[in-house]
C-alpha cells in the first residue's frame, strides 16, 4: 500500500481505540442508566456499534500488521497501486480502476484487487496489452489504455 494510506490507516486505528472506544464506553453507560436492558433499544445499538467498532480495529491492526509500502514508481506495468485505464473487447468505453486494496480508493475511481481474476491477468500488464480473465459470463478481454 503506499505511505499515505498507511498512514490513514494508523492514524483510523489510533481513534478508534482511544476516543472512539471512549464514546461506546459512554453511549452503553447512559443506555444503561435507562433502565431493563431486554428492551433498552439504545443499549442494544450502542453494543452493536461497538462490535463494528471492534471489528474494525481488528481489521485495521491486521492490514497495519502486514502492510509492505510501495515506494512511488515510475513503472511501465500494471503493479499493485496502479491506476489503470481499460476498454473492454467489442465496447468503446474506457473505465479506470485502482488495482489495490480498498483501503486505498479515492474518490471516482472503483477498486480492483490485484487477488481477483481481473487483478491478476493485469498485473504485470503494459499500455497497449490485451489480457483474458474468466468471468461468470465467460472469457473477457480488456486492453489497457493508460497506467498511472
Amino acid at each position: 500500500m503506499s505511505e499515505a494510506t498507511y498512514d490513514r490507516l494508523v492514524a483510523e486505528h489510533a481513534e478508534l481505540t482511544t476516543r472512539g472506544r471512549i464514546d461506546i464506553a459512554r453511549k452503553i453507560e447512559v443506555a444503561r442508566e435507562m433502565g431493563d436492558l431486554k428492551e433498552n433499544g439504545d443499549y442494544h445499538a450502542a453494543k452493536d456499534e461497538q462490535g463494528k467498532m471492534e471489528a474494525r480495529v481488528g481489521h485495521l491492526a491486521a492490514l497495519i500488521e502486514s502492510a509492505v509500502i510501495r515506494e512511488s514508481t515510475d513503472s511501465d506495468a500494471v503493479i499493485n497501486g496502479s491506476v489503470v485505464t481499460l476498454v473492454y473487447e467489442g465496447d468503446d468505453e474506457e473505465e479506470r480502476f485502482l488495482v489495490g486494496l480498498i483501503e486505498e480508493k479515492s474518490l471516482g475511481t472503483e477498486v480492483i484487487s490485484p487477488t481477483s481474476p481481473l487483478g491478476k491477468a493485469l498485473l504485470g500488464a503494459e499500455v497497449g496489452d490485451t489480457v483474458a480473465y474468466s468471468a461468470p459470463s465467460g472469457e473477457l478481454r480488456v486492453t489497457v489504455r493508460a497506467i498511472e
